[in-house]
């Protein structure tokens, strides 16, 4: 694997998911949490013929932690902090209930930047049992990436996976079904509301885009995160068959939504508050990447972190037990 030339982050998760949980199934659990949202995934693993997950808990909680530490000096506030105690001790009475195997928490940009963040870890540890982890952008990227790897071996053609987060953006650059580069940047969507994000970032994140449409050329972006797919439910024109939504249909809705206030997206989309705002910033990223890339469609499979979380954990396992 390459590294990116140095010139050169389902259904939206509104509300939260359960299914029956089949007897004698091992289940594994993901706790992202992000900028924007907290999110519990359970997933069992079922082994009729051929090893595959189903989905059986989701919930999604949105703790917004990123809005104190992008514009409140850099750390989470004490609210917020007592909050996500609470969220984590219930977090764990949930995997209880589900019988959950082994699990792995972890936490990206607001974490990593928060100035008491380390602090809030340990204490999360202390009163609950939990570990987090704080994983960096290029973990974070791979992460979402082996999510996907095995649905793109075989698959010819350059493939930019873009996860869109609250703090961040993660793109993983595929060719023919070969990771090329991961790469991270501090631009996310609570970061832009609030103004956090650095020139020299937005900077660095053109020019590496520019550099690798030049190397590889008739890109195909892959879109991940809660804001694209609920902009490709939103957009009047959509391919369902693969799916994926045009980049000039993707405009039209954006230039609608940003014109709006954030109560008339509520009310006109039915949007809750944690997304009507940060949906407008997803978009314009989006869009200028779809700008540089030349791609004229963004693919928006049910993908994110917490899926990549799981695969990990079961690869994992498998290396354990020798197969």
């Amino acid at each position: 694997m390459q590294a990116c030339p140095e010139n050169s982050k389902n259904k939206d998760i509104m509300d939260n998911e359960t299914v029956e949980l089949k007897d004698h199934a091992v289940t594994y659990a993901a706790i992202d949490i992000g900028s924007n949202a907290v999110r519990l995934l359970i997933k069992q693993l079922e082994d009729d013929f051929q090893p595959r997950f189903t989905k059986v808990l989701l919930l999604r909680v949105p703790l917004r932690l990123g809005f104190d530490v992008f514009s409140n000096g850099g750390s989470i506030s004490e609210r917020k902090r007592k909050d996500l105690v609470r969220l984590m001790k219930s977090y764990k009475q949930l995997m209880k209930i589900y019988n959950v195997a082994d699990y792995r928490a972890c936490a990206t940009s607001a974490m990593r930047d928060a100035a008491n963040g380390h602090e809030i870890i340990k204490e999360v540890r202390r009163k609950t049992g939990i570990d987090i982890e704080i994983i960096d952008g290029q973990q974070e990227a791979r992460m979402i990436y082996n999510n996907h790897i095995e649905s793109m071996r075989g698959r010819r053609g350059n493939y930019m996976y873009v996860d869109v987060g609250g703090g961040s953006t993660e793109i993983n650059l595929m060719t023919d079904g070969e990771l090329i580069c991961s790469k991270s940047y501090n631009i996310g969507t609570v970061r832009m509301l609030n103004k956090a994000v650095s020139d020299g970032e937005w900077k660095r994140f053109r020019s590496d885009l520019e550099d690798l449409t030049a190397s590889y050329p008739g890109i195909n972006i892959v879109g991940s995160g809660g804001n694209i797919n609920k902009l490709y439910r939103m957009v009047e024109r959509r391919d369902k068959r693969y799916p994926r939504m045009s980049t000039s249909s993707l405009q039209v809705l954006h230039d609608r939504l940003k014109a709006m206030s954030v109560r008339q997206r509520m009310e006109e989309y039915e949007l809750k508050a944690d997304r009507a705002d940060v949906i407008v910033p997803a978009g314009e990223i989006f869009l200028t990447i779809a700008a540089i890339t030349g791609a004229p469609y963004i693919y928006v499979p049910v993908i994110g972190l917490s899926d990549g979380i799981i695969d990990g954990l079961y690869t994992k396992h498998l290396e354990v037990l020798g197969k």
